[in-house]
């Protein structure tokens, strides 16, 4: 009979260089100076987290705990690194050995010590996602799948399908269920690549990003020894962002804590954002019952805010159930109160944004310091298209501006060729959509699409010039029998997609469709567009909205012609606009997604869009849990705001579909905000 017999260390009396009690607040210190074991610290907004972590780790050091005996978990290298820089500032020693960084570099350093008992080398490759992308298409060309009969997902569809099937510990046919309803009948064929992919990657050395988790956790799961070796190796583990972890990593900190149980997590289920890629609200949720006999410390002083935008921000997430009970206290003295802006529409809503912010410039607030933050990148259209026309310089953390977005591109690339078409880069840029179809044959697809469009041409002249004079036939279609025309120069890859986009340009330029911007991009979306993002894009439903608030946003123009001038005249601006502005960052107002803008902090806020079916979003409304995630989402947005904090919300939006113009409910979110907390502006239109 063996048992384990605990040394405990030696503890010296410890004459502590930093004064912690004096140096941080209450809260702050309790966590800091917490004893070994469990423990959980809830940071709250703008309350210190960094700095609450960085103490910590001195506080080990200075109680005699090496540093190659201490492991912290961050989910950026940068902040490890950044950690690490403050904590040798404090106690002016380096930490070259104690084990900082993101889950993967950890797992990285892990595996090349043991690579071989996984069967790879240590010099393994780690892949991009590129490399990863051409590794998997190639597994679906050996697996003989007729990808055009069965609509089958492009090789980064299946990458994000693999690796969140990976990170949520669950197998592709769950996620296909859950997330990918659309390739649900596929199952079988994915799963085939999936394994597939696994074998290549074996067999080929190399690692995609997600193995170096997968891998780290097999490696400790199938042997004992290296599982007890790290287990005794660290002492005591910190992760930050805890409430970010998902499945995979919190499986991982359980394994590695499981012997000494010294592990403290740091976090705000409040700012628990990112279930859609991944993230598991319930680690954080769920830690006091995965450890029994943890401590919980929670740090409420907020060093950020106003206590007007506290108070808000209290009251919105108050009325989420799944949460720990908490009061954001404010350090700050007194400001004005966040502000409700009731819009006529979104149009109504760019223009006071930009107005308001050219008068808090004029205040001495830089526009760097602004931040305009929205739900979705289509909600951010209007406001685009008027600070361009304004010429107030912006960024966009948030990704590309609108009209720079490929499938916008690929979209308003029809529109091009019903209006010209001589258009050879619209004509090129959908022709290359089509499987098979490279440069080269583009080239001469549209050498022969030209001929085409010539005789056809010739062919209505002459029937405008015979005696007596006649017209063509009323269904006479010169794009649509262009392109039958030179059906025999077509791949045969491309001849079934070749038909449909005959078919669906017969549609566009029928009289009745062609006048009209909002009526054409509807008919491409259903013509086989919306097939195509399916199979090409993993966030096709962002995808979607976009090119439904591009049809919304088309109905204001009269023509194709004057929607696509217009296009093209802000574009040119942006982009004359972007190289005036491309070294002056604080020349630039911001403008961001709310998941984008975690972390960050701004004098001024502009939230937008605040309308219920956009925020929250109609589809996350179906269950509670979504419900509650929007709404922590919104608690993010009104926690970024320092001074200055403005809701707003549009009172009426076209309709998709030519359906009119429709009212619009303010967002529940709004609604749970006792009315006394806000001032509300009444918007007045002169001249």
């Amino acid at each position: 009979m063996s048992r384990d017999y605990v040394l405990q260390p030696f503890q010296p009396d410890v004459n502590l260089s930093i004064d912690y009690a004096r140096e941080l607040n209450l809260q702050q210190c309790s966590a800091v100076t917490a004893p070994p074991g469990p423990a959980l610290v809830i940071a709250g907004a703008g309350s210190g987290k960094t700095r609450t972590l960085t103490y910590r780790v001195a506080y080990l050091l200075e109680q005699g705990i090496p540093a190659e005996r201490i492991l912290l978990l961050t989910f950026t290298n940068k902040a490890a690194a950044e950690m690490m820089r403050r904590v040798n500032d404090l106690l002016g020693q380096e930490l070259n050995t104690l084990w900082g960084g993101t889950f993967h570099s950890i797992g990285n350093r892990v595996l090349r010590q043991h690579a071989k008992m996984l069967g790879y080398e240590r010099d393994f490759t780690i892949m991009d996602r590129e490399d990863a992308k051409h590794l998997i298409s190639t597994c679906i060309s050996e697996a003989d799948i007729e990808i055009k009969a069965t609509r089958f997902p492009k090789a980064e569809v299946c990458g994000d399908i693999f690796s969140l099937a990976v990170n949520k510990q669950k197998s592709i046919a769950e996620i296909l269920g859950t997330e990918y309803g659309y390739f649900d009948t596929l199952a079988p064929q994915i799963e085939d690549v999936w394994k597939r992919y696994v074998a290549r990657k074996l067999a080929t050395n190399a690692m995609d990003f997600d193995d170096l988790l997968v891998l780290w956790l097999k490696l400790l799961q199938e042997n004992a020894d290296v599982r007890e070796l790290y287990q005794r190796r660290f002492q005591f583990i910190l992760v930050d962002e805890y409430q970010d972890t998902n499945k995979l990593q919190s499986d991982l900190i359980d394994l590695l804590a499981e012997r000494t149980k010294n592990v403290m997590v740091v976090g705000d289920d409040a700012q628990s954002i990112y279930a859609w890629r991944g993230a598991n609200f319930q680690n954080i949720l769920r830690f006091p019952e995965r450890y029994p006999g943890s401590k919980t410390y929670k740090i409420e002083t907020n060093y950020r805010s106003t206590p007007e935008i506290l108070t808000v921000a209290n009251a919105a997430i108050a009325a989420n159930v799944a949460q720990f009970a908490k009061e954001l206290a404010p350090a700050r003295k007194s400001g004005m109160k966040p502000v409700l802006v009731a819009c006529q529409d979104a149009a109504q809503q760019a223009a006071f944004v930009a107005q308001r912010a050219l008068q808090l410039r004029e205040e001495g607030i830089a526009l760097n310091n602004m931040v305009v933050l929205y739900r979705s990148h289509f909600h951010a259209l209007e406001l685009q298209l008027e600070l361009t026309r304004r010429n107030i310089p912006f960024s966009i953390t948030s990704g590309m501006r609108f009209f720079e977005q490929a499938h916008i591109k690929d979209v308003t690339a029809y529109l091009k060729l019903i209006t010209n078409p001589r258009d050879e880069l619209a004509f090129k840029r959908l022709v290359m959509l089509m499987p098979g179809v490279g440069g080269k044959g583009a080239e001469k697809l549209f050498q022969s699409f030209s001929r085409q469009i010539i005789d056809g041409r010739l062919e209505m002249a002459k029937a405008s010039a015979a005696t007596p004079p006649r017209l063509p036939s009323p269904d006479f279609q010169l794009l649509a029998k262009a392109l039958q025309g030179c059906a025999n120069a077509v791949p045969k890859k491309a001849i079934l997609a070749w038909a449909q986009f005959a078919t669906t340009v017969s549609q566009l330029e029928s009289p009745d469709n062609r006048k009209s911007a909002a009526k054409v991009i509807p008919l491409v979306i259903e013509a086989g567009y919306d097939d195509y993002l399916k199979t090409n894009f993993a966030n096709y439903r962002s995808r979607l909205d976009d090119l439904k608030q591009l049809a919304i946003f088309a109905q204001q123009f009269e023509s194709v012609d004057e929607f696509l001038t217009q296009m093209a005249l802000l574009t040119n601006v942006e982009a004359e606009d972007e190289q005036q502005t491309k070294n002056r960052d604080d020349e630039k107002i911001k403008l961001s997604t709310i998941h984008q803008a975690k972390g960050l902090e701004f004098d001024v806020v502009f939230s937008i869009m605040l309308c219920d079916g956009l925020f929250p979003s109609a589809r996350s409304v179906e269950s509670e849990e979504g419900l509650e995630e929007e709404r922590r989402l919104f608690y993010v947005t009104i926690t970024r705001a320092k001074n200055e904090l403005y809701l707003c919300h549009p009172l009426m939006r076209a309709g998709y579909g030519n359906t009119g113009i429709t009212m619009q409910q303010p967002s529940r979110f709004l609604e749970e905000i006792p009315k006394e907390y806000l001032d509300e502006w009444n918007l007045q239109t002169h001249g």
